[in-house]
């Protein structure tokens, strides 16, 4: 699974390697639908939070979102334009701790608005870790999600750019969670949307996810088994 996270490759072409790619699929779809990936994100993010000198539990969060192009196979029901980027496909909603760990994740179609993806990433992170009290934002996301979170217990603070400065600069908190998205964007899969089901959208980006909190927890390149037995 995590091969095809990372090379980006269609399920037909796993290696012969591996198991059959029907078989491999298979336990993939059960894991997607039990929750497998979300709770291994959970429980990783709390162990590299620990290695990091903080608690496992996050009290702040950033939020962002991106808008990505799919491939021909996703129906056109989950599909929309996002106007302001001219992307017809999808809208990921990620959501971080302080330190970029992804703590929530939604995906819908690229038309809908970035409010509606703010209250459902706010409603899935208070949830999962109701420690959170704090939340940054762009200027993208209205009062809705302030007032929203607002009602969640949440301080919503929405985090403007610097009128002075012109062309690219880094914004305070908000370059948290875009430097995540980079990161998971080495995961070619996520390159564009292949996933004919958003819940697959969500579970390939939380693999992703896992991928790196692994990385980062036992500080190798590419976890290995080597030394383990």
């Amino acid at each position: 699974m995590l091969y095809i996270n990372r090379t980006g490759i269609p399920w037909e072409y796993l290696p012969h390697d591996f198991p059959n790619h029907g078989t491999v699929y298979a336990y993939y779809a059960a894991w997607r639908d039990e929750g497998v990936f979300a709770q291994l994100n959970y429980d990783l993010t709390g162990l590299a939070r620990v290695k990091e000198g903080r608690t496992s539990e996050p009290t702040a969060s950033v939020i962002d979102t991106q808008s990505v192009k799919t491939s021909n196979n996703v129906p056109l029901t989950s599909q929309g334009t996002d106007a302001a980027k001219k992307i017809v496909g999808r809208k990921r909603g990620i959501l971080t701790d302080t330190i970029g760990l992804i703590l929530a994740v939604t995906v819908t179609a690229a038309g809908l608005s970035e409010n509606a993806l703010g209250i459902r990433l706010l409603d899935k992170a208070k949830e999962t870790y109701p420690t959170i009290s704090k939340s940054w934002v762009d200027t993208g996301f209205k009062n809705a999600v302030v007032e929203h979170g607002a009602k969640l217990g949440i301080d919503v603070e929405v985090v403007n750019r610097n009128p002075q400065i012109r062309g690219f600069h880094v914004v305070k908190r908000r370059w948290v969670v875009e430097r995540s998205i980079g990161w998971i964007m080495m995961h070619r899969r996520l390159a564009r949307d292949y996933e004919t089901l958003t819940a697959s959208s969500e579970a390939m980006i939380h693999i992703a996810s896992v991928d790196n909190l692994a990385k980062r927890i036992t500080d190798e390149t590419t976890p290995t088994w080597r030394g383990t037995y």
